[in-house]
Formats: structure tokens, sequence, C-alpha cells
């Protein structure tokens, strides 16, 4: 069953965040991952809970594989370069 990886980001460094950009998606990719969303326009229809700024969505094969990913040692210093140039909710999620 496919897992997503959901993330609302807000960026603060545009720049760095471009290298954080093209170091992650090869690293998803070999999880499987394929990008479904990356920031394009939204329309924000409600939003009682949250107010999302910058939204991506990848898909994975599965939720170990979306995990795999997100806790792979090639993952962890690209993780710190969004981390020290972004905010963001990072959910991963069982598909149907």
């Amino acid at each position: 069953m496919s897992a997503y990886v959901i993330v609302d980001t807000k960026i603060s460094n545009p720049e760095a965040y471009e290298t954080y950009k093209a170091k992650a998606r090869p690293i998803a990719e070999k999880y499987g991952g394929k990008y479904l969303a990356r920031g394009g326009e939204m329309d924000v229809v409600e939003s009682d809970l949250w107010s999302p700024t910058r939204i991506v969505i990848v898909e994975f094969p599965d939720m170990q594989s979306a995990r795999d990913f997100v806790n792979s040692e090639e993952y962890a210093p690209v993780k710190a370069i969004r981390r020290a140039n972004a905010e963001c909710s990072f959910v991963i999620v069982e598909g149907v």
C-alpha cells in the first residue's frame, strides 16, 4: 500500500533551500519516492485547523520505504539544510 510524505514548508532562505531541493529529490527517488506536488499553486478552501504555506507530496511504495528515506544516513545532512533554512510540518500517511 502506498504511503505519502506530506510537507508544509515556510522557507526563510530561498537560495539555500534550492540546494536542499536538488539534494533531496535523488535520495527520495532512491527509496521509490515520486514527487506528486512540489510547491505549486494552491487554493486553500478551508483552514480551520491549519493554514498551509507550501505543500510537497511525495508518494512512496509503502510506509517502510518512506520511513527509510526520512531516517536514512544520506538524507540526514540534507535534512539539516532544510531545517536551517525553513520551518515545516512533515508527516507520513498511509494511502488507501
